[in-house]
């Protein structure tokens, strides 16, 4: 039967962003903070998550924040040759400012700020919504540089992402400012079905979880973002309705799964074991239960 367009258009709108907006300047003004014992080093604040991609529902309440430090980085240099790892060792001089401190510095900021509110979570610093501040995620990021050459400090190519470690030290990777980048050039490239339908998507797995049909956690919209970021433009077009039934039947007859990217294009969407990846079957799982919502609404 599938979901009517006055429905999927509702689902389409993006949710308020005053409330989001005070949060992250709030958030904002704190990190930035001239008593922040990191104050005098070369970092930035900004935004990451839905909110930030123009993806955010109504019923999306958290606000994603990153405070990147650039004075501090990790590397990965399996892609250069020897010669060039050779003068990458040579260049390097470790640092004295230990993530650890810099984490703990960024805690103690938020604390001095919000108080009770700020808990230390295992992989972002939560500040509580209070009031008509909403809840915020804050990752405590280092620069990740990803090198494809390396001749001296000033004759290098790599891609820039951010890095952090979980409180059980698992270093996590990721590439927000191209993953932001790629969907507004998609979004353009779709004639701006691209976001709205994300939307729609995201509102879908809400009432799945509502209803008992999924659990909390299973389609993270990151995952939801890169699913349909594969699709192709042509795909988008008309109505609510065709885009969507064009989207899932490319996703499960004509796309091979397993080259789909992340929406970033440095991983692969869908891959077993990996903390940047989803689960193959719990997306499976995912699109199964979406059908089954479309097909009986």
């Amino acid at each position: 039967m599938g979901i009517p367009e006055n429905q999927l258009d509702t689902w389409g709108h993006q949710g308020s962003v005053t409330q989001s907006a005070a949060t992250y300047n709030a958030i904002k003004n704190a990190l930035e903070s001239a008593n922040a014992a990191y104050d005098a080093k070369d970092f930035k604040v900004f935004l990451q998550g839905s909110y930030g991609n123009d993806t955010n529902i109504f019923a999306e309440s958290d606000v994603d924040v990153v405070i990147q430090l650039n004075d501090v980085y990790f590397s990965d240099v399996t892609l250069l040759t020897p010669a060039d790892k050779a003068a990458y060792d040579q260049a390097f001089v470790p640092a004295t400012y230990s993530y650890v401190q810099y984490r703990s510095d960024v805690v103690s900021v938020l604390t001095g700020r919000f108080g009770a509110d700020v808990r230390n979570g295992h992989k972002a610093i939560v500040v509580a919504a209070n009031g008509n501040r909403r809840k915020a995620d804050v990752i405590a990021a280092t620069q990740y540089r990803r090198y494809s050459k390396f001749r001296s400090a000033y004759d290098s190519s790599y891609d820039e992402g951010i890095c952090f470690f979980t409180s059980e030290r698992q270093q996590i990777v990721n590439y927000p400012k191209q993953h932001s980048e790629n969907l507004t050039i998609k979004h353009q490239a779709s004639n701006a079905w691209l976001k709205p339908m994300i939307r729609i998507l995201k509102n879908m797995r809400r009432k799945l979880v509502a209803d008992g049909v999924l659990s909390v956690g299973m389609a993270p919209s990151y995952y939801l973002e890169g699913l349909l970021y594969n699709v192709p433009s042509g795909k988008f077009g008309l109505s609510y309705e065709d885009s969507f039934v064009n989207a899932i039947n490319w996703i499960q007859s004509e796309a091979d799964k397993s080259k789909l990217v992340c929406a970033n294009k440095q991983y692969y969407l869908l891959w077993e074991g990996t903390p940047t990846s989803w689960e193959p079957s719990t997306a499976e799982a995912f699109l199964q239960a979406v059908i089954k919502q479309w097909n009986e609404w």
